[in-house]
């Protein structure tokens, strides 16, 4: 089980690492926006693999290619820690960068590769997709 949290750890998970189905890099504007960075590294598991202690505040906002995206993030520090997407129902995003321990996430993919910023560049050896991987 990975553990992890929100920077002040007010929301806190366990996760089964082992149901990850994926992990990539988001390069969109939106990731680019809540993480006041160059992208979002998230890993994408079933809902019921995770368990969340404390509670986190949702903002919801049509994605880029039109979905339904809803980002959980601590109330008090801020933190942005889940997304969920009406269109995936039974899933979870969660942010690598919240987790105790995230050396075991292996990146496959990058998506949203046209938003890319020159100082956070694409990461060329692994696949890369101009909106979101198929699938």
């Amino acid at each position: 089980m990975i553990t992890g949290s929100c920077l002040c750890g007010e929301v806190s998970y366990q996760l089964d690492e082992t149901q990850a189905k994926s992990a990539l890099h988001c390069h969109c504007r939106d990731c680019q926006k809540v993480t006041g960075s160059g992208k979002a590294t998230v890993v994408f598991l079933p809902d019921d693999a995770i368990s969340i202690e404390g509670s986190y505040s949702r903002y919801f906002k049509i994605g880029t290619d039109g979905s339904h995206v809803h980002r959980g993030f601590c109330p008090s520090c801020g933190s942005q820690l889940f997304t969920f997407v009406e269109e995936m129902p039974g899933a979870v995003f969660v942010k690598a960068g919240t987790m105790d321990d995230a050396s075991w996430v292996n990146v496959e993919a990058s998506c949203w590769s046209g938003s890319a910023n020159p100082w956070s560049p694409l990461d060329t050896k692994i696949p890369h997709f101009e909106g979101n991987p198929p699938g």
